[in-house]
């Protein structure tokens, strides 16, 4: 019996998440049709969640609630996994007094803790497959 060896299935999922991350950045590229007035005076983020969190409405008004102190406004949901969010530039001047890093861009896990958890799993699952052909061929 063959096995693919770990460390082609850790490339191929950090390959997969790359590919998957140029994906969204340039969709969300295209689905932003800005003209230069549109920008002067405004800054924007896109917030992430990697687990789909911005499925259930009330965690996006605690989102919203929680962005708002920093003066964020919600612009659009792209899908379960993005939102954009926009906010004057004027209003950094407060960012000091805020508990939150007013510029970030993800909630609940990364996608670098991601891809570190599928590869353990992965890591876990040959492993235990490994282990349970040599136990039962002997």
């Amino acid at each position: 019996m063959s096995y693919v060896p770990t460390s082609v299935v850790t490339t191929a999922a950090i390959t997969a998440a790359a590919a998957k991350a140029a994906r969204d950045r340039q969709e969300e590229e295209d689905m932003t049709g800005y003209s230069k007035a549109d920008l002067d005076g405004w800054e924007f983020k896109i917030m992430r969640s990697n687990m789909g969190k911005f499925k259930d409405y009330q965690k996006v008004q605690i989102l919203c609630q929680e962005e708002a102190k920093a003066g964020w406004e919600m612009v659009e949901k792209f899908d379960n996994y993005r939102i954009r969010f926009k906010r004057r530039i004027d209003k950094r001047a407060g960012d000091r007094s805020l508990q939150t890093d007013p510029y970030r861009t993800n909630v609940g896990v990364g996608s670098g803790k991601m891809v570190l958890t599928i590869s353990a799993v992965v890591f876990l699952l040959i492993g235990v497959l490994f282990f349970l052909i040599i136990y039962l061929k002997s």
